[in-house]
């Protein structure tokens, strides 16, 4: 083999070589930067974890409603039953308040934790979410049912029928209560009656036109059951019966409908928190159905609060 012949396949070869070495660098450069992304993104994860303590940031503290109201007794279950809760108190004003404070906490994106109830507004204006209630104090989901009293479908069939029909989505249900927020009711229903035909013609389709009969709606004064009675009523009205609604309180309403005195509610939320007097009155009424799922109580919070659970709490030191 000639010297030329040598000089190059060792030039040949040089150069191979000189190609992965580059190779070589270039790969391991690529892999530092990698690796450094990697551990700056697992120490960052570490710092948040250690530096975000939800708890010691809302000072171990339930934002609540008014004293002796249901729910803040539910909340103080809720602080002796939970170790992550062991030393929280609740600030208590109203309702008002509290909604106040929750408006200021996301505009800053801090921590709060509410006490909460679906269906309300505060779904439809804020991002916010219920934590999970992993020992049961607040009970499951609730529905809202339609209760008549014995013998309204013998004396008034199409009434019943129209009655036994509706059925709410949560929702809308509480995009309502917030457009409430401004307007009074029987006008907020009255364009949701009249936006939402395509509905209403499956409450009434094949019931005919009514000639005034008196129809008598007994509702809670709750916001929910202010929208559905008005709802009802607005579409008993436009199809000939002489409807009204009646304000009253839980054990009025109950007693109101075992005694015929009123013809149907769309209030009662059951099992729990109208149980009592459900039970009370049985066999005195019919429950002809549900009309709104996915009622609810519990504590929530902003979604941008990364906890799901009141377990994921730390108690008071």
């Amino acid at each position: 083999m000639s010297d030329t012949i040598i000089v190059v396949l060792y030039a040949y070869r040089q150069i191979n070589l000189l190609k992965g070495f580059i190779m070589l660098k270039k790969w391991l450069f690529s892999f530092v930067i990698i690796l450094g992304l990697v551990i700056a993104g697992c120490s960052d994860d570490a710092n948040k974890n250690e530096s975000t303590n939800y708890s010691e940031e809302m000072n171990y503290t339930i934002t609540g409603l008014e004293p002796g109201a249901g729910q803040t007794e539910t909340n103080e279950v809720a602080i002796d039953t939970y170790d992550s809760l062991t030393g929280w108190t609740q600030d208590l004003s109203s309702t008002g308040a509290m909604l106040s404070a929750l408006d200021e906490a996301i505009k800053k994106e801090e921590p709060i934790m509410i006490t909460a109830w679906s269906p309300h507004y505060m779904f439809a204006k804020w991002d916010i979410k219920y934590l999970e209630d992993p020992e049961g104090v607040y009970g499951e989901a609730e529905s809202v049912h339609t209760l008549t009293r014995l013998g309204l479908k013998e004396d008034n069939p199409d009434a019943y029928t129209i009655l036994e029909r509706i059925k709410f989505e949560l929702e809308d249900v509480e995009e309502g209560l917030l457009e409430a927020q401004d307007r009074e009711f029987e006008d907020l229903t009255r364009d949701w009656v009249d936006d939402n035909q395509e509905i209403i013609e499956g409450w009434i389709k094949g019931v005919s036109e009514n000639n005034g009969d008196s129809i008598e709606l007994v509702t809670t004064p709750w916001d929910d059951a202010l929208f559905s009675s008005n709802v009802a009523k607005h579409v008993l009205s436009d199809h000939g019966f002489d409807a009204h609604i009646t304000s009253v309180d839980p054990a009025v309403l109950f007693e109101s409908i075992a005694q015929g005195e009123g013809d149907a509610t769309l209030s009662p939320w059951l099992p729990s928190t109208h149980g009592v007097f459900y039970d009370e009155y049985e066999g005195k009424f019919e429950d002809i159905g549900v009309n709104l799922e996915g009622a609810q109580i519990g504590l929530a919070v902003p979604s941008y609060m990364e906890i799901d659970s009141l377990s994921d709490l730390e108690p008071k030191e």
